[in-house]
């Protein structure tokens, strides 16, 4: 996992897969004209598709695929748990992509084996989109390495630090076979975001000492649950409210924001802490807390702060904010809004502003999949595992300190194997691998008692 004497918090971000917008738009343009491996996707140059979890996340990233100028693409397989969320995607995006939606009803998979199912319909150097839930993200990663068979994944990656070394170890064999994996933090691919970096690399800002990241919003609460159906379904279908189905609310609304801070400070975090609670007389029945404020410290003493508070009737706001020694800056905005723009000073107004980047010619969400099968067609290496994986694990640190109540370094994160649920194999008869109480409802991590790392 890292060097003799030397911890991964005081290297530099890897920039593997880190392409400039200008270097992307310069590989578009001769591109018709490259000589395309045939190892990515066959002869007849279409890059072929099978969409692994069926819901919008899902359905929004074929869509991306679809949609690339980048060459052919053409979705030929779907497999979810639930049929009637695969049957509405199916339809949707049918309907948006006529003629690159070849997918029979021999090649719609359901069941907690579809997804090896959809994978077998695609030959070596094709793409599995994995869009379930963050518990699965490593064993369906594992089988379509094995196959040969390039992905890109969404995130959040793992719901704890076990699967994330699952996902970094699967990282390192996709390198060994020359897969391509894409990863989906899109604010990584926004080219206003990468236009300030530059400019935060060069100086203008200073030597940066904080950066605040925010996302206050009235959230989101669950009823008990009643019986009557299958208990580990209805958690599936209830993903972000349970630690173990997909990092439950915290990590899956903020892990791009946690992105953000270490992106700018080029390192990972040595240590967090932070406080967390519930509101007063709730009856949310999940196992979410309701405010998260962590404090990530960096190798170099400086500090970023990344707040989420989930109440109704509250000071709502969703933004990322730089301060260095010579001004602020604002790096990202309301739903990732590419609302990127220095301050002449340290006071955030309007009537401040100095600079601005250029209107982005193409989101973020496009940018990273016009990359990836760009790699793909050009067969350049692309693999953005360990960054993932490693905001991933800063993501949890976080959450980790505020559950279990005291800071947590970055070389216990390193060290940690555990899991919420040792293997997650299962068929629609298994039960449930956090039973719920007599009044249906789940634990809350309590400081001090509970662990997670």
């Amino acid at each position: 996992m890292k060097r003799q004497n030397e911890s991964h918090a005081s290297r530099p971000l890897p920039r593997e897969g880190r392409t400039s917008r200008r270097q992307f738009l310069a590989a578009g343009s001769v591109l018709a004209g490259a000589v395309l491996s045939r190892a990515y996707a066959g002869e007849d140059n279409t890059i072929r598709l099978a969409l692994v979890g069926c819901g919008g996340r899902g359905g929004g990233a074929a869509g991306n695929a679809l949609s690339s100028k980048t060459g052919p693409t053409k979705l030929v397989a779907m497999a979810d748990v639930f049929e009637n969320r695969l049957t509405r995607s199916y339809k949707s995006l049918s309907e948006q992509f006529q003629e690159q939606v070849d997918v029979p009803p021999e090649r719609r998979f359901i069941g907690f084996d579809a997804y090896r199912k959809a994978i077998d319909c695609l030959r070596p150097g094709d793409v599995m989109i994995q869009a379930t839930h963050s518990a699965f993200r490593p064993i369906h990663l594992k089988y379509a390495v094995e196959k040969g068979v390039n992905a890109f994944i969404e995130k959040s990656f793992a719901p704890d630090p076990g699967g994330t070394k699952e996902i970094l170890r699967l990282g390192e064999e996709a390198k060994k076979k020359n897969l391509k994996i894409g990863c989906g933090l899109m604010c990584r691919h926004s080219a206003s975001r990468q236009a300030l970096i530059q400019k935060i690399r060069d100086g203008a800002l200073g030597e940066i000492l904080l950066i605040r990241a925010y996302r206050m919003d009235p959230g989101a609460r669950m009823g008990p649950f009643k019986g009557g159906t299958s208990e580990l379904l209805w958690q599936i279908q209830r993903p972000y409210f349970f630690l173990w189905v997909s990092s439950a609310w915290f990590i899956e609304m903020m892990i791009h924001q946690v992105d953000e801070c270490c992106w700018i400070k080029d390192a990972w975090p040595v240590s967090a802490e932070g406080l967390g609670g519930c509101e007063p007389g709730s009856t949310d029945c999940s196992q979410n807390l309701h405010t998260y404020a962590i404090e990530y410290t960096f190798p170099d003493g400086t500090k970023a702060l990344v707040n989420s508070r989930n109440q109704q009737k509250c000071h709502n706001e969703f933004a990322t904010w730089v301060h260095g020694t010579k001004c602020a800056a604002q790096f990202s905005g309301n739903v990732h809004a590419p609302t990127v723009q220095t301050y002449k000073d340290q006071r955030i107004a309007k009537d401040g502003i100095v600079w601005r980047p250029e209107n982005e010619k193409l989101s973020p969400y496009q940018a990273e999949w016009d990359e990836l099968l760009t790699a793909i067609r050009r067969n350049q290496p692309y693999n953005e595992i360990e960054r993932a994986a490693y905001t991933n694990l800063t993501s949890i640190m976080g959450r980790a300190a505020i559950h279990m109540g005291r800071i947590i370094t970055w070389d216990e994160m390193l060290a940690s194997n555990f899991k919420f649920c040792p293997s997650v194999d299962f068929t629609m008869d298994s039960p449930a691998p956090l039973p719920a109480n007599a009044e249906g409802r789940y634990p809350i991590p309590a400081p001090g008692p509970w662990t997670e790392i």
